[in-house]
């Protein structure tokens, strides 16, 4: 086991840390879907934080804060998955891929990248037509649509469904993909 090194700092330098310039946010890498999930995030908080406030403080809690809040998760979730597409974040196992000769294991990662894509098009078929089948159905305690949800889900997929054709036409430009060489997909944050 290494020796771990400490250098001692004085409550002065470290005082003295905090006149360093701040580092330049980098908000390139991001998203429309990060910004919108960030944005149902946020709207999902404050119905939480709204409704622990009511129930706990006021004493009388708002019954409509709830179910905002699930169907919020819900979009989260979802809006969620379209940054893992994207990204190629899912939980993938990729150790096969080491032991593999190499031309086999593109021909089995393009063949992940295909499958991917037309499970995300089955999925986009099938919320349409769920969408239809409810489309009359309004939420509990609020006089909504309860479709919205699922509007969010259908368009869900359909992004994650643009983003894996994204993900797979990048693959065969690169010529890998992650399930290939995942230590080129990892950024160290400076």
């Amino acid at each position: 086991m290494a020796k771990e090194v400490h250098t001692q700092v004085t409550a002065e330098e470290i005082a003295h840390s905090f006149e360093d310039a701040a580092p330049v946010a980098d908000v390139s890498d991001y998203a429309v879907e990060d910004w919108l999930t960030l944005a149902v995030f946020w709207l999902m908080t404050g119905c939480v934080f709204l409704q622990f406030f009511t129930r706990y403080v006021l004493n009388n809690s708002y019954a409509w804060t709830e179910e905002i809040a699930t169907n919020c998760l819900i979009a989260v979730v979802f809006l969620g998955s379209v940054m893992c597409v994207r990204l190629s974040r899912h939980i993938q196992v990729d150790v096969l891929y080491h032991y593999l000769p190499a031309s086999v294991a593109r021909t089995l990662s393009t063949f992940v990248d295909i499958v991917r894509i037309g499970f995300f098009a089955y999925a986009v078929w099938l919320m349409w037509r769920y969408t239809q089948i409810v489309a009359e159905e309004r939420m509990v305690t609020v006089d909504l649509p309860r479709n919205m949800v699922f509007y969010a889900v259908f368009v869900a997929f359909v992004l994650m469904l643009f983003r894996s054709v994204q993900v797979f036409i990048a693959n065969m430009r690169r010529g890998y993909s992650v399930l290939e060489r995942p230590e080129e997909f990892h950024k160290v944050e400076d």
